[in-house]
């Protein structure tokens, strides 16, 4: 075992959503109906974006990448999560475990710095219009993903990294229905220091940083906005912000709750319920809220449909 981090745990038992044998059912098929909403949702997004020219502009690439993120990110323990609703003993491997934590780090990084793009892509098309076609060529857009991916990767190691470090001895039940960072480091047995430092720092960097850019890039629209003459103009400028908006409140407040609070037991039940929204909500509404409210993509669609048809 001294090859294995010197850990005498090979499995864990995942404590799921809840330990109520007459909402196990329930709950299954209610997320069943959200996983399939976000695979459908995200893959009908990702097909518009491919299939439309029009829509080949770096909004909707941005856009195309949140979808495949989403579409990764809900799939990494989704299925597990639906099946343990199913069994009686809820068990995960030592190597499975890691791995889940391992890209629940790295899609979730991802999309921090994607909707920070996104706000600036929203800042440089409205404060700066006649520049938008220089400031977000392919090639910046190009790099700005590429630099949401490579912090993400960096993020998700340091994580992984310092829990592999780790010794887990008799306790091996988490207390959540995913192997994510806190609930696992809880049931470590030697010291969890770094591991929480590691923790803070990357969760004020990885949460603070995009926000920053995100309240700054809107700060500068919300002005822009409001020195525009025309009503039509403020109208038509706020509904190309609002759909992000939504996304980056409801990714980023569930994330925050989680993640900038101090460690207990009483957190760790209420992050549980926190952590469906930006692990299960948020994927599923992400296509929605984008969609729903945009023009282009309902245009993209009927074209899509009628294409079919003939």
């Amino acid at each position: 075992m001294a090859t294995e981090n010197a850990s005498s745990v090979t499995e864990f038992i995942l404590v799921g959503l809840t330990d109520h044998p007459d909402l196990q059912l329930p709950l299954f098929f209610l997320f069943l109906f959200i996983y399939m909403v976000t695979v459908l949702g995200n893959l009908g997004l990702i097909t518009l974006i491919g299939l439309n020219p029009h829509l080949h502009t770096p909004m909707y690439f941005f856009l195309f990448n949140l979808s495949c993120i989403d579409l990764c990110y809900s799939s990494v323990f989704t299925p597990k999560m639906l099946l343990n609703f199913l069994l009686k003993k809820n068990t995960i491997t030592y190597q499975g475990c890691m791995t889940q934590l391992f890209f629940f780090c790295f899609f979730a990084i991802s999309e921090c710095y994607l909707l920070s793009a996104m706000a600036y892509d929203r800042y440089v098309a409205i404060c700066n219009p006649l520049l938008y076609n220089i400031a977000m060529s392919p090639k910046v857009c190009s790099n700005l993903m590429f630099g949401s991916y490579f912090i993400a990767f960096v993020g998700a190691m340091a994580h992984t990294g310092c829990m592999l470090r780790l010794t887990f001895c008799d306790a091996n039940t988490i207390n959540h229905y995913f192997c994510d960072i806190l609930p696992v480091l809880q049931l470590s047995c030697t010291s969890t220091y770094i591991n929480e430092l590691v923790v803070f720092i990357m969760s004020g960097i990885n949460l603070i940083m995009p926000s920053l850019t995100i309240f700054i890039s809107y700060g500068f629209i919300i002005y822009s906005i409001l020195h525009i003459s025309s009503t039509e103009g403020s109208f038509k400028a706020f509904r190309t912000c609002s759909s992000h908006i939504m996304a980056v409140s409801m990714f980023y407040g569930s994330g925050s709750f989680m993640y900038l609070q101090p460690s207990s037991t009483g957190s760790m039940d209420e992050g549980k319920i926190s952590s469906v929204f930006y692990t299960n909500v948020v994927p599923m509404m992400n296509p929605l809220i984008y969609s729903l409210r945009n023009k282009d993509v309902k245009l993209a669609l009927r074209k899509t449909l009628n294409r079919r048809k003939l």
